[in-house]
């Protein structure tokens, strides 16, 4: 077989993932300017400077390249999330919830425009609610994870899910009332309020030597 033809001293593979990459950015950077509804086919090509067939060339419709684009931040912020956390994996189990915490809120704090691609309103995006729904299952059974090297021996695992669950989901409604305005607080302040119901909630199935 014969290797792909180049052009430019690129192969038809690289300037099709080039061409993806500039459809994705431009989705990115008109959601951070004007919400997940300004962006659709030809604003994104537009900006792209690509015609309306490379659209489709990387993406089947616009509901898949919004959720490309909404996967793309929600790793990066679990890779934030997890560095943090390996950062201090020598630690007791609510000094990395801490440091997990911390992490999310100065990034919302830092990056609003960014942060309002994963903590912004999604209503009338079946596609965008359904992820929303997704990744807090998917969050929380990461979380159940983590601390199940710190969990006591007769601990309840439905119990601790339901709490967990309960954690990670007012998490999100709070950075979206934060985001907002709703909530008047800095964001140290908000990372201390934040710990402090997180180390209520886990007191009842940590070891007391994971405590902090």
């Amino acid at each position: 077989m014969t290797a792909s033809r180049r052009y430019s001293g690129k192969t038809a593979d690289e300037r099709r993932a080039e061409r993806r990459l500039a459809l994705l950015g431009a989705a990115l950077d008109i959601w951070q300017e004007q919400g997940w509804a300004a962006v659709t086919m030809r604003g994104v090509c537009a900006r792209a400077n690509l015609t309306d067939r490379y659209f489709y060339e990387s993406f089947a419709n616009r509901d898949a390249l919004l959720a490309t684009a909404w996967e793309q931040v929600r790793d990066e912020t679990l890779r934030m999330v997890l560095d943090a956390v390996a950062a201090r994996i020598e630690q007791p189990a609510l000094d990395q919830l801490r440091a997990a915490v911390d992490v999310v809120v100065h990034h919302v704090q830092e990056e609003p425009a960014r942060a309002q691609i994963l903590f912004g309103d999604h209503a009338g995006s079946a596609v965008l609610e359904q992820l929303r729904r997704q990744t807090v299952q998917d969050t929380t059974g990461l979380l159940i994870d983590l601390a199940r090297p710190h969990l006591k021996p007769d601990v309840d695992g439905l119990e601790f899910r339901v709490n967990v669950l309960l954690g990670i989901g007012g998490f999100v409604e709070i950075m979206l009332a934060w985001r907002s305005g709703l909530l008047d607080a800095d964001a140290d302040a908000l990372v201390d309020h934040l710990t402090g119901v997180g180390t209520s909630l886990s007191r009842m199935f940590l070891k007391g030597d994971t405590n902090g």
